[in-house]
């Protein structure tokens, strides 16, 4: 019989219309509250009344989060535990899941999930508000491109961007009741490719009402976006500012790496000095790691990395390394967890553009994964070693300072050297017989 670790424990099964709360195994330990901020004190001197010190809860959603901050304020030891680890009833109801996850959870069986803190959790907030609000920006201009397109007028084939300044100029022409070709074209930046006499042509077509209408519309609300997410960069620049304010990382008195930022929705404000304030080390020396990636990890981490003891942990936690299933002593599956972690998916970004860099040990390093396993294997096994790279940064506080390109390219060559030894010696097989029996031309 497995011994009690948590004796006070309490468990609580999140709903969106009530919650189910079990401070023991028999019936009459189970109860049902409702959601409001009433329900929330009845639930916290329901504590109280059978003196619990540690609950888990269990949830989908955002349903637990008020309650969840609610406790904690109250001075309960609360974890927010994951579904998989709790589904093992047959017959599921919301009275024996609340049973089961504190059965689990007195035993020590559950484990939390990683949430952030305070100032994390901040930032957090706007950064997602401000990545909708991008989402949002790029459905208006699809719907900008749909009705030009429908009325013929081809501006998405002669601009790379009908958002940029030439095709906002064109649009505003357009809306504010412009017909003609070559007017139009005359407002394009001397910077476009296509000649003024196919830009012209491009914007003959048939003018429709309900489509200019449509146009307006679309357009109006993507200048609105944009002045939001402006807003949004603006209030995050100001929380990291609150933040590093005391910080004792100087960025005056080291170079930082500058990065060129490509794209409007890019953050405009100097991220590379408030991440150093941040965490006192250049993370854009990394080749591939963008404002996005740094914004991402500030905003979905922030300071909760020091929370992982190893490199491993961290890239685990991320599912970016494998997930190797042992039995008798063989590996039987190695693959690499699902999941949607925002911070994965900006390294895996992040990964993806390594390839394209001229020199590197991460570009070498890129290149031979995706000759020996393809290019999705590589993207995942280069993501880890920027997570394990940025770890080893922040927690021991290093800057990046990779091999130089030469050593690299020279440390390979010795490994393959050495590598071809060890399979001459297994198959003994000496540098005389290769050269006795064998012409190479």
């Amino acid at each position: 019989m497995m011994s009690i670790v948590n004796p006070n424990a309490a468990g609580i099964d999140i709903g969106s219309k009530s919650h189910f709360v079990a401070v023991g195994q028999k019936d009459d330990q189970i109860k049902e509250f409702g959601i409001y901020s009433s329900d929330h004190k009845e639930i916290i001197s329901y504590m109280h009344l059978h003196k619990i010190d540690t609950i888990a809860m269990e949830s989908t959603g955002s349903y637990w989060q008020t309650l969840f901050f609610e406790l904690q304020k109250a001075g309960f030891e609360v974890s927010l535990v994951s579904g998989h680890q709790t589904k093992n009833l047959k017959a599921k109801t919301d009275v024996k899941d609340a049973q089961w996850i504190q059965k689990l959870h007195s035993l020590g069986l559950l484990r939390g999930c990683f949430l952030p803190d305070e100032q994390t959790n901040r930032l957090r907030i706007i950064h997602r508000h401000r990545k909708s609000l991008v989402e949002e920006s790029a459905k208006m201009i699809n719907k900008m491109q749909k009705s030009l397109r429908l009325m013929n007028l081809r501006l998405d084939v002669v601009l790379n961007d009908i958002t940029g300044k030439s095709g906002t100029l064109i649009i505003k022409a357009i809306l504010q009741g412009e017909r003609d070709g070559k007017i139009l074209s005359g407002l394009a930046d001397r910077r476009v490719k296509k000649s003024k006499e196919e830009i012209a042509n491009a914007l003959q077509g048939h003018w429709s009402e309900e489509y200019l209408y449509e146009l307006k519309d679309c357009f109006e609300l993507y200048g609105i976006l944009q002045e939001k997410i402006q807003n949004c960069d603006v209030q995050i620049e100001n929380l990291l500012v609150g933040f590093t304010k005391d910080s004792e990382n100087d960025a005056r008195e080291v170079v930082l790496t500058k990065k060129q930022v490509k794209g409007k929705n890019q953050p405009k404000f100097n991220l590379t000095k408030l991440s150093y304030q941040y965490y006192g080390v250049d993370l854009f020396a990394i080749e591939g790691i963008s404002v996005n990636t740094v914004l991402t990890l500030i905003t979905e981490l922030g300071k909760g990395i020091y929370k992982f003891n190893t490199a491993k942990q961290f890239s685990s936690f991320l599912r970016l390394a494998p997930n190797n299933r042992i039995s008798g002593g063989k590996v039987i599956s190695s693959r690499t967890p699902k999941g949607a972690n925002r911070l994965a998916l900006a390294l895996r970004n992040a990964a993806n553009t390594i390839d394209r860099k001229k020199e590197g040990n991460l570009m070498h390093f890129f290149k031979r994964v995706a000759y020996k396993k393809g290019r999705a294997a590589a993207i995942t096994a280069t993501a880890r070693k920027l997570a394990v790279i940025i770890w080893n940064m922040i927690v021991k506080q290093v800057e990046y300072n990779p091999i130089p390109d030469q050593d690299y390219k020279l440390l390979l060559k010795q490994r393959a050297i050495r590598s071809i030894r060890n399979r001459m010696n297994r198959l003994n097989i000496t540098s005389s017989e290769i050269s006795d029996n064998y012409q190479f031309s």
